[in-house]
């Protein structure tokens, strides 16, 4: 029957003792090849304190246009406001009176 991750789990943890010592006599030993010493120091590393914390940094500049017509002068503005509120509206009645009286 086949075990399930969890007694596996079980059975790895039980050799971590000898695991731990083996990974630092590994480390320590001189004649060992560099990268299996540095391996076997990363790997105490990480599971005495945990892997170190990666942190990316990215530089992200946008550039936005904002368009702003040009400001019209009061004499215009004046006139454009008078004619649509002397323009007949939709929804008043036929012949009825505007809104407001003529201006001086």
């Amino acid at each position: 029957m086949a075990k399930t991750p969890l007694e596996i789990a079980s059975l790895a943890r039980m050799h971590t003792k000898k695991a731990v010592k083996t990974l630092a006599a590994i480390m320590n030993e001189p004649h060992a090849p560099y990268a299996a010493r540095v391996a076997a120091a990363e790997a105490l590393l990480d599971r005495g304190w945990g892997k170190p914390r990666q942190s990316h940094e990215a530089e992200i500049k946008h550039h936005y246009v904002i368009e702003i017509p040009a400001l019209m002068d009061n004499t215009t503005w004046e006139a454009e406001a008078i004619e649509h509120e002397l323009a007949p509206s939709e929804t008043a009645p036929a012949g009825s009176a505007p809104a407001i009286d003529k201006l001086q």
